[in-house]
């Protein structure tokens, strides 16, 4: 199993940066992607950025691509999203994911899920 504890949400400005932090335990040797997702009221949850958790590639949706910036330390077994540039759009519960399988980074079917953290954007 691995365990998923995301931080580092809150309240900013329109156009202010915040950094979210995903800490992750356990069978971490498993993973193959790790991720984020987000959810806003009334929509479904929706991918937003991924890695490769050996390194060499990343993904991201289109919404965020040039904005947003995903990386992650082994070290500390830690997955980063570093937002720039927020838009009141990005207002959403954000989650952190970890899969097993390469079949692809953008689906929902990731195996573990964090509890999730609460991004507001204010205009």
């Amino acid at each position: 199993q691995v365990q998923l504890v995301e931080s580092g949400g809150g309240l900013v400005q329109a156009g202010g940066s915040l950094r979210l932090s995903c800490a992750a335990s356990g069978r971490i040797f498993s993973v193959y992607y790790m991720g984020w997702f987000r959810q806003a009221p009334g929509k479904e949850r929706e991918f937003v950025a991924a890695l490769v958790w050996s390194g060499g590639s990343t993904y991201y949706a289109d919404r965020v691509k040039g904005r947003f910036t995903i990386s992650r330390d082994t070290a500390k077994n830690t997955l980063y999203l570093q937002m720039n540039s927020l838009k009141p759009e990005d207002t959403a519960v954000y989650y952190c994911a970890a899969k097993r399988t390469a079949y692809s980074a953008w689906s929902r079917s990731y195996d573990y899920w964090g509890q999730g953290t609460q991004v507001t954007v204010s205009s």
